[in-house]
């Protein structure tokens, strides 16, 4: 039960206990209470549905979550960060602390919102499969009939070359946790890739200046956000500031 659910639980029964076991049925509770919210923030071609695993997670930890779904091929990035973002923030509410999980490309609209903008209540962002550096697969496809179709505008954004949204935001300035993939069910995009990679993204290209902890799991793109081993390990980032190595 979220905090504002004890909150209204604990509320709906005042007439019911004697004021003494109301204090003390939320002197109980209170130590679980979340203090922080949590963004989740899917990849292209994805909806929240895809993060729903992450959710359920989160939320059994006491976390407030926001799973937010956002035109991911309707946009460019700096479409999706300007006009989302915020909306995903306002959803969050007065929280302590406002963290972000993210997948693929939600790790880079993340980026470019920061780049831009501060949040004053910033925790920490747990990113998956993030194309930080760009990836090759992107150099090789986005000028075939069907891409820009398939991907939208954001996903031609994101190449290798310097001037591609992410090579273009500079180091980070806040605590950033990367999860790598180094597995593949795709192997024909694989062929495009320096290896380790996940079938999207290389290892090496998930990294990004100014990130205080990486690793590197063996799992596939597309499979990332509903892994276990990776759920746990978003958590300990979440919760101390870096990975169980």
């Amino acid at each position: 039960m979220s905090k504002r659910g004890i909150l209204l639980h604990a509320r709906s029964r005042i007439g019911v206990f004697p004021s003494v076991l109301v204090i003390y049925f939320l002197s109980f509770y209170s130590p679980v209470w979340a203090d922080d919210c949590v963004v989740l923030l899917h990849g292209m071609a994805r909806t929240e549905r895809s993060m729903s695993k992450m959710e359920d997670a989160l939320v059994k930890d006491r976390y407030a979550v926001v799973n937010y779904g956002y035109p991911s091929t309707e946009l460019t990035i700096e479409e999706i960060s300007r006009d989302h973002i915020p909306k995903a923030l306002q959803l969050c509410g007065n929280y302590t602390r406002v963290h972000f999980v993210t997948h693929s490309l939600g790790g880079i609209v993340v980026r470019k919102y920061l780049a831009e903008n501060s949040i004053e209540n910033l925790g920490r962002v747990v990113m998956l499969g993030p194309p930080n550096k760009g990836s090759e697969v992107v150099d090789n496809l986005k000028n075939i009939p069907g891409f820009a179709l398939i991907n939208g505008p954001a996903g031609s954004q994101l190449g290798t070359e310097s001037s591609s949204v992410p090579n273009s935001l500079g180091p980070v300035t806040y605590e950033v946790g990367v999860i790598a993939g180094s597995s593949t069910i795709n192997l024909l995009l694989s062929l495009m890739l320096p290896n380790p990679d996940d079938g999207k993204v290389s290892v090496a290209r998930t990294k990004v200046d100014g990130m205080v902890d990486h690793i590197v799991v063996p799992v596939s793109h597309p499979f990332l956000m509903r892994n276990a081993n990776v759920i746990q390990q978003a958590k300990n980032f979440l919760r101390t500031g870096k990975f169980v190595h």
